[in-house]
């Protein structure tokens, strides 16, 4: 019997992981097809943006139609996703337009500099929100549930480009103790950076966008520890003589690690949207501002090879936030068990 029942939960889970990844690919079939036609819908003409006026009024015609073509012009939107879509599904992006490489290549690069301050910043933001939530939490209306409240509307209301530029100006033009921007020193290769150089160059664009992300993770937090505290088994636990200590250790985390970890990995979208913005502040080459200039540019296939990448990281992370629940709450296991 424990073998047919392990048989059977087997059988399940991997039912329920072949439905998550036939969500994830039509969820980005839908994304790559909704931007596919807000690119399309454009009113930029890429030959003007990237070639300019002046150079065009001194061009033939046969080398007007050859740029035209090689820009995709007068090609119906239609017809230039289905070709796409074909050669996305054999594993080849395309050729950027503008960096006259393949797109797989331009995406390696630009996310490779974008994972050391999208990691960073991922994992400060979580922790910080999560342990000023349980500061704050711990007892409502007290000076430092007031004082990390505050902050926390702060923060939330603050735009991260806003943030950046203050960052930027203490930080690196005044008390000069950060490097201003890139992903490496001017004037020195990225494969003769050492991992404390590449660091110490993330270093304040992930802290503008772990402080403005860790906002949301310390408010749900904070709400839901505050319920904890003012519960009835908690009421009995002081009874018994359990320290404000032991109780948040022993009743408090476990029923706020869940919707903690939903959040966490929820963020990962809002992380990658503000990373646009930071990356242009601090000339950050990185998969943020490939989109500016993809988009900016008219490089469609760069821009939808983005599109698809960030899409798929963000799915990815919801679908490990879903994996995590049953390691989290020991009723989802049993839940599971029992039907």
């Amino acid at each position: 019997m424990m073998g047919i029942s392990s048989q059977y939960q087997n059988k399940r889970w991997i039912i329920k992981i072949g439905k998550s990844l036939l969500r994830m690919v039509v969820l980005l079939g839908l994304v790559s097809l909704g931007a596919f036609l807000l690119v399309s819908a454009s009113p930029m003409d890429p030959l003007q943006t990237n070639i300019g006026q002046a150079a065009l009024g001194s061009m033939s015609q046969e080398q007007i139609e050859r740029l035209n073509e090689y820009w995709g012009v007068g090609v119906p939107p239609l017809k230039r996703f289905i070709f796409w879509g074909k050669d996305l599904i054999r594993g080849d992006m395309g050729i950027s337009l503008l960096y006259r490489q393949p797109v797989s290549q331009v995406i390696r690069v630009k996310l490779g500099n974008s994972l050391w301050m999208l990691g960073m910043s991922w994992v400060i933001s979580g922790v910080l929100g999560f342990l000023l939530g349980i500061a704050a939490g711990i007892k409502k209306g007290s000076v430092w549930d007031r004082i990390i409240s505050a902050w926390i509307l702060v923060t939330a209301s603050m735009p991260a480009f806003w943030l950046a530029l203050v960052l930027l100006m203490i930080f690196s033009v005044w008390l000069k103790l950060l490097p201003m921007g890139l992903s490496v020193p001017a004037g020195v290769e990225a494969s003769d950076v050492t991992l404390k150089g590449r660091m110490l160059h993330a270093v304040l664009p992930a802290a503008t966008l772990s402080l403005t992300g860790c906002s949301t993770i310390a408010m749900h937090t904070r709400e839901k520890l505050t319920e904890v505290m003012e519960s009835d088994y908690v009421l009995f636990a002081r009874a018994r003589g359990e320290t404000t200590g032991r109780i948040v250790r022993r009743h408090g985390i476990r029923n706020i690690l869940l919707p903690a970890v939903t959040l966490q990995f929820a963020s990962v979208s809002e992380i990658f949207g503000g990373s646009v913005l930071v990356e242009q502040v601090f000339s950050y080459p990185g998969l943020g501002q490939a989109a500016v200039t993809a988009g900016l540019g008219g490089d469609v296939p760069l821009l939808m090879g983005i599109t698809v990448i960030t899409a798929a990281i963000v799915c990815a992370g919801n679908l490990a936030a879903d994996s995590l629940y049953v390691l989290i709450d020991p009723r989802i296991r049993r839940g599971r068990r029992e039907t």
